[in-house]
């Protein structure tokens, strides 16, 4: 039966949560504080690996359908995917992550293929978004199936909507720490640098034995993102050329192509972080459901269609 939903948040999460309630059928309207180019998600790398997220026996699913969704993706030039080639390496040997296994393709580093000063390395090949151009496809998708955007600052979901029996798809990101409330929730601050491309086309992550410096290089075209910074309980998303030179001197390092790139843009956002992401379903004081769908940190692209399916089931579960 045809559902009235209302989704909270126009992130990643928000809008292809919304965007497969819409093509199966339901009345969909997303409520968002900002719209997608404003939101965490549009700041993104983006590359898929779900990194540093619980808990891993949900995520491994939510992973691998993401990862299949997101191939299918690249096939098409506007949704801003593409599967991408590159290395990740480290000054010392590390188990592959749980997920590796889902990338046939990932295998050792050459001698060669390893920069001077690290001592491992695997290649591999996964999706890679540019953000701005996949929230606009995931918007014009919505839009097609029918879909809304209003742009409107909540003080509770309740406020999402006036009809009694709407279902509210809570996927607000770190608002949900207001919303809900959720003092589990906190934020990771992270701090991008767009250049322009002096010719790269791998995209290269490199362990910095440091949990808040990060060093990662995403091409996009004409444009690269550089990685990055990973900083507990910082809110501020105020531009700062300091940490933003110290990250272009880190990819300069690693990437001597890059000294003669031109800074374009800085790009802050607020990864949502909580000790296990939320995707669960529950009844609100006024008896409406209310679907949770956030904490994802900084894995929101790596894991939003394997948990946008679990929405939809969520929906049919409750019998409308």
């Amino acid at each position: 039966m045809r559902q009235r939903v209302v989704v909270v948040g126009a992130g990643v999460i928000g809008l292809t949560s919304a965007v497969r309630l819409a093509e199966v059928g339901h009345r969909v309207d997303v409520v968002a504080a900002e719209p997608p180019q404003a939101t965490t998600s549009a700041v993104a790398g983006a590359l898929w690996g779900p990194w540093l997220v619980e808990p891993r026996e949900r995520v491994l699913p939510w992973a691998a359908h993401t990862l299949r969704v997101l191939g299918e993706l690249a096939d098409h030039p506007s949704s801003g995917v593409r599967v991408a080639t590159g290395v990740e390496v480290s000054r010392m040997s590390y188990d592959p992550p749980d997920w590796a296994d889902l990338l046939p393709d990932r295998t050792p580093c050459t001698a060669e293929e390893i920069p001077q000063g690290y001592s491992q390395g695997f290649r591999y090949s996964a999706p890679l978004a540019d953000m701005p151009v996949h929230l606009d496809y995931l918007l014009t998708r919505l839009r097609a199936a029918g879909g809304t955007l209003t742009i409107q600052r909540l003080t509770s979901l309740d406020q999402a909507s006036t009809d009694p029996r709407a279902v509210i798809v809570n996927c607000s990101g770190i608002g949900a720490r207001q919303l809900v409330p959720d003092t589990a929730l906190f934020p990771v601050r992270g701090y991008h640098v767009v250049t322009t491309n002096p010719g790269l086309t791998e995209f290269l992550e490199a362990d910095t034995e440091d949990p808040v410096d990060l060093l990662a290089i995403y091409p996009h075209g004409d444009h690269v993102i550089l990685g990055g910074t990973a900083e507990p309980e910082v809110w501020d998303r105020a531009r700062d050329d300091a940490i933003a030179a110290a990250i272009v001197a880190r990819c300069v390092r690693l990437e001597p192509r890059l000294a003669n790139a031109t800074v374009i843009e800085h790009r802050v956002g607020l990864r949502p972080t909580r000790p296990a992401i939320r995707v669960e379903a529950e009844r609100s004081a006024l008896g409406r459901l209310v679907i949770h769908n956030y904490g994802h940190s900084g894995a929101g692209v790596s894991l939003g269609w394997g948990c946008a399916e679990e929405v939809v089931s969520f929906v049919s579960a409750a019998g409308f």
